[in-house]
């Protein structure tokens, strides 16, 4: 049986210059409460990436075991960020080989993408 403990992975809407933080941050907000309201445990790992995001998603990753890692629309569809998206789906595959790999349309919706893939 899978873990129920979530992880999701994004970019950190505090540390992307010309970019006003606080929608991003409420819905994150938003995100973390349905998670709590679901009784689902989540991490949630947000990267800088002047800031050695590998180090701190490798970190998070190892830190506890997660059923589900969610990954973030900032990473996955803004071009620029490809190598990293791909770095970031190649670190879940090495340091957390059993969990499941989602992805959100919004920060909202973070628990609704791991549980199309947590068994609980």
């Amino acid at each position: 049986m899978a873990v129920a403990r979530v992880l999701v992975i994004g970019l950190d809407p505090a540390r992307i210059d010309g970019w006003d933080p606080e929608p991003v941050q409420a819905a994150i907000a938003r995100g973390q409460a349905r998670f709590a309201d679901l009784g689902i445990e989540a991490d949630w790992c947000l990267v800088a990436v002047d800031d050695d995001p590998e180090g701190a998603i490798v970190a998070a990753l190892t830190r506890a075991e997660h059923g589900c890692v969610v990954i973030g629309g900032g990473i996955r569809t803004y071009e620029p960020m490809l190598e990293l998206f791909e770095k970031v789906v190649n670190l879940v595959r090495l340091h957390a080989p059993g969990a499941a790999i989602a992805f959100n349309s919004t920060p909202e919706d973070c628990a609704d993408a791991a549980l199309r893939w947590l068994r609980r």
